[in-house]
């Protein structure tokens, strides 16, 4: 039986996992066996650079952890090396971030055994077709370059007939009836 400082200290742990779980956007587990100094460093920078919180954690004291957040379903991932990437802000980072890390290394034996997302439990399979999608910044700018789409096609177009009747674009602009 563990002393009373060390139990203090694990029960510390599982409550700032507890936490962390309850407020994150989402999280991915890996086991890392295997992954070399210079892999995990290079991986760990990238996380950094998708503000993805990155940590080896113990299966116990996630597993408690877990329990308490209602993810159950990651108490059969919980055995072996496992690490936990975490993000507060964004639901696809850490899924895109290691996606990626394991496509451009794939001779690292590194392998993602499950995930959460919004609250739910989800496979390795979601969490690798998260990894598809593109970042939050570019998933926007296309919904802006769609939105913008129209406007720019209908700015082409009075240019087109203002320069076909003769007068230069911006006069056929001014010209152009108020709508009322």
């Amino acid at each position: 039986m563990p002393n009373a400082k060390v139990l203090a200290e694990k029960q510390a742990v599982v409550a700032a996992l507890v936490e962390k779980m309850k407020n994150a956007h989402a999280g991915v587990l890996v086991d890392y066996k295997g992954i070399t100094v210079e892999n995990d460093t290079k991986l760990r920078a990238e996380l950094r650079k998708n503000n993805v919180e990155y940590s080896v954690v113990k299966n116990t004291l996630t597993r408690f952890a877990a329990k308490e957040v209602g993810f159950d379903g990651l108490d059969s991932v919980l055995n072996g090396t496992t690490a936990l990437a975490i993000s507060m802000e964004d639901s696809i980072a850490p899924a895109r971030v290691i996606s990626e890390f394991i496509k451009k290394n794939p001779k690292v034996p590194f392998e993602i055994k499950a995930g959460f997302v919004d609250g739910q439990v989800v496979d390795v399979e979601t969490i690798k077709a998260l990894g598809e999608l593109p970042s939050k910044d570019v998933l926007v700018a296309m919904v802006l370059g769609t939105m913008n789409a129209p406007i720019a096609a209908l700015a082409r177009a009075i240019k087109a007939i203002a320069e076909q009747q003769g007068a230069p674009a911006g006069e056929a602009a001014a010209e152009a009836p108020a709508a009322e």
